[in-house]
């Protein structure tokens, strides 16, 4: 089974609508068919997009309160204890990156796999929700 960091844009999308490999991954996540982690870093991210757009989104603060508790919930959890920022262009794509190597996970689910080419010299895979849905066999 692979263990992979979801990236913000990814969860996003899943929020903003229910068709699509996003919301097909979101809904899996605590089935067993993969494992995810997390950081704290990672989950005020994920709390500050989904509250930024949550008018767009369709969803009221509670509700977003709910899929974040229950991310924290089934994920893996992931001390980070240290920094290597920066080594990619975005500040907070570092911060995925260090979830994932921190955890030896398997690789990052995300839609920008360009800014995560650096990535590949942690021996870490990038690939789009579809990607990595069809490669497991999910899709």
């Amino acid at each position: 089974m692979k263990t992979v960091v979801i990236d913000t844009n990814v969860l996003i999308s899943a929020l903003r609508s229910r068709n699509g490999a996003s919301f097909k991954l979101l809904s899996m996540i605590g089935t067993g068919s993969f494992e995810t982690v997390i950081s704290v870093p990672l989950v005020i991210e994920y709390e500050y997009a989904a509250v930024k757009t949550a008018s767009q989104l369709g969803l009221d603060l509670p509700t977003i309160g709910n899929i974040l508790d229950y991310l924290c919930q089934v994920s893996e959890h992931q001390d980070i204890f240290f920094l290597w920022r920066p080594i990619l262009r975005d500040p907070r794509d570092d911060m995925v990156l260090e979830v994932a190597v921190a955890s030896s996970s398997d690789g990052i689910v995300t839609f920008n796999k360009r800014d995560f080419e650096k990535a590949d010299t942690f021996d870490l895979r990038h690939w789009t929700p579809k990607e990595f849905l069809t490669e497991e066999g999910l899709l």
